[in-house]
């Protein structure tokens, strides 16, 4: 069962009533494969995101929310999938490469978590891998008043997209050893120059 039209036309409605601004989705690509690389300061943040694309967008989903009766429920039938942090999740990449292979969006966190702070953290490697592996064009997105959504105050909600990157026009800087520890980080750096 496919919720994503339901739950993105419901969300939506809710995100306009709070006022909620998309800036650059000209830079959205309307089809082929995309992996959309996001900041995590809140739940809400691919709910935000989703709402804005004009496509659906398959967001992995840490494992353990995925064990949670409803919330699991739901996070599958809105096409999100289960990776285990901290590991070398094996059945999580083949899933992201198998999206993207089928010219899909793909949805992913870098840094792993949510920020506290708000502030960007350091990213994991594994979207690096994704990318070298898959040569989809990455669409840096930088999401802002997501924290309390509901509680909010009016236009204080939405993203910013950035242009399409293109891991393989990106050159190494001298003294850089591990490229995909460098593309993870530089992938974060553009999305918190938003």
């Amino acid at each position: 069962m496919n919720l994503y039209p339901l739950g993105k036309f419901l969300m939506s409605v809710i995100l306009k009533i709070k006022g909620y601004k998309i800036s650059g989705l000209e830079n959205f690509p309307h089809e082929g494969p995309v992996i959309v690389a996001c900041n995590h300061i809140s739940m809400w943040d691919p709910v935000i995101v989703g709402c804005a694309m004009p496509r659906q967008v398959y967001f992995m989903a840490k494992e353990e929310l995925m064990k949670l009766p409803v919330v699991g429920f739901i996070l599958r039938s809105v096409g999100a999938f289960p990776v285990k942090r901290g590991q070398g999740d094996i059945s999580a990449f083949r899933r992201s490469l198998g999206l993207l292979k089928e010219g899909r969006v793909l949805g992913i966190f870098p840094e792993g978590t949510r920020s506290k702070s708000g502030d960007i953290q350091e990213a994991m490697s594994g979207i690096a891998l994704i990318v070298e592996k898959s040569h989809a064009p990455i669409l840096p997105v930088k999401v802002y008043g997501a924290k309390g959504l509901l509680k909010q105050k009016r236009g204080k909600i939405g993203i910013i997209i950035g242009e399409p990157i293109y891991a393989d026009r990106l050159a190494l800087p001298d003294k850089k050893e591990n490229r995909r520890e460098w593309l993870a980080n530089k992938i974060m750096d553009l999305v918190d120059q938003m």
